[in-house]
């Protein structure tokens, strides 16, 4: 009868084999994390969501206090009329009249303190201002007049609220698209050649997991079927810069004509990059470099399958893909 032996440090090594497996699972998880939290297009996302929270509770919070200085207004400008009389009735658009032109104010600027386009007429600043001011007289109007210590500080406190909220609400937008632009901007310093997020999801494997990888690509050459060798395919022409428009050229046809050219390179650039060239948000740098994707896929092709062009002596010759009809001739003609 026999007896197997094992060795000491075969059945260590086996033990031991899920733990390791296990450890280098999540070493390249982790590579994956790190490399994604930082690029600019997940923190734009992360920016944006911080932003639709913000916005949510800036409104909440004027049109409740909007609201609550309507009583007191129409208050003030019943002026003891009997109610339900014309009078009566008609005081209660008046609040709603300077509400309304204060919220359309603070809509516009949500919109262009995100793009940080600022106001050189000022009167966005003066129509917000005076309104605010004529809600606050109207408010409190009568409790200044019946010296009220508690009603002026009572109704002082909604319109003052509003006010600093629809000041500070640009403010907060302006710096959550500088933190985007300056992620953009720190990540191109230190990469300028960085990958799109699609291509980050199949980061490179930590060196240990690289020679594993590698092994078992060996491994499985030798039973691997050989695969026809492909046709060279043509080498398809350059896509050329849009025309300019008016004599005047654009930001978008700034992007495009650096897409071409550095598509022609062999490079994609991302949207951000794209964002930079054309000096707008880096939102439709994204949205142009998926529509010049889809526009010419063989901008993409692997350099395996691209073959260059044979030298002609007239500029911007255009080469012929080869068709079925073309090998039968040149059959014949042998």
């Amino acid at each position: 009868m026999s007896t197997a032996l094992v060795a000491p440090g075969n059945a260590k090594s086996s033990g031991s084999g899920s733990g390791v497996d296990r450890l280098r699972e999540s070493a390249a998880q982790a590579s994956q994390v790190r490399a994604l939290s930082t690029h600019p297009d997940v923190i734009a996302l992360r920016v944006e969501s911080i932003r639709t929270q913000v916005d949510v509770l800036m409104w909440v919070g004027i049109v409740l206090g909007l609201a609550f200085t309507m009583v007191n207004v129409q208050a003030f400008a019943a002026a003891g009329a009997v109610t339900w009389s014309l009078p009566w009735i008609a005081a209660w658009l008046l609040d709603p009249m300077v509400s309304l032109v204060l919220i359309a104010v603070l809509r516009a600027e949500q919109i262009t303190a995100r793009y940080q386009v600022s106001d050189a007429t000022g009167w966005l600043t003066r129509t917000k201002r005076f309104a605010f001011a004529a809600t606050y007289v109207m408010n409190t109007w009568h409790s200044f007049i019946d010296r009220d210590v508690a009603g002026i500080v009572l109704h002082s406190v909604p319109p003052l609220l509003v006010f600093c909220a629809a000041e500070t609400a640009p403010v907060l937008r302006e710096r959550l698209t500088e933190a985007v632009l300056r992620a953009e901007r720190t990540a191109a310093d230190a990469n300028p050649t960085a990958q799109p997020l699609t291509e980050l999801a199949a980061a490179t494997l930590p060196p240990a997991l690289e020679s594993d990888s590698a092994a078992t690509a060996t491994a499985d050459a030798g039973t691997a079927t050989p695969e026809t060798p492909k046709r060279p395919a043509r080498k398809a022409p350059a896509r050329r810069p849009a025309a300019k428009r008016g004599g005047k050229t654009t930001g978008k046809d700034k992007a495009q004509a650096h897409w071409v050219v550095e598509t022609a390179a062999g490079r994609e650039p991302s949207g951000a990059e794209l964002a930079r060239v054309a000096g707008v948000d880096a939102s439709l740098g994204r949205r142009w470099a998926k529509a010049w994707r889809y526009e010419a896929p063989y901008s993409h092709a692997p350099a395996a399958d691209i073959t260059p062009a044979a030298p002609t002596d007239t500029p911007d010759a255009i080469d012929i893909p080869e068709t079925d009809s073309t090998d039968r001739i040149e059959g014949e003609a042998a």
